[in-house]
């Protein structure tokens, strides 16, 4: 079993910045990161390929930066000007070559004053 070990969450201000972590073992085809809130549908943050190319939500393009360590297995999401609708769980996965998807457990994010 092939653990996805996320970290970085919590609570934050409106404005402030979290870097979210998301570390596996093995090969990582891409590493995926989704976010839901109550109530609403889970929605894409951003995906990452090996190589560094990436597709973001659009409107998070500008806040959010999404890259990969391969060297550690690792992706990290800085997302910065926080705003309160990005309060959510984050969830994060990483698929591997052939389509099977490792996910994390999923953590929140709370952005409040």
């Amino acid at each position: 079993q092939v653990q996805v070990v996320e970290s970085g969450g919590g609570l934050v201000r409106p404005g402030g910045s979290l870097r979210l972590s998301c570390a596996t073992s093995g090969d990582v085809f891409t590493f995926n990161w989704y976010r839901q809130a109550p109530g609403s549908e889970r929605e894409m943050v951003a995906t990452i390929w090996r190589a560094g190319s990436l597709v973001y939500k659009d409107s998070d393009k500008g806040r959010f930066t999404l890259s990969r360590d391969n060297t550690k297995n690792t992706a990290y999401l800085q997302m910065n000007n926080l705003k309160p609708e990005d309060t959510a769980v984050y969830i994060c996965g990483a698929a591997r070559v052939g389509g099977h998807i490792d996910w994390g457990q999923g953590m929140q994010v709370t952005v409040s004053s």
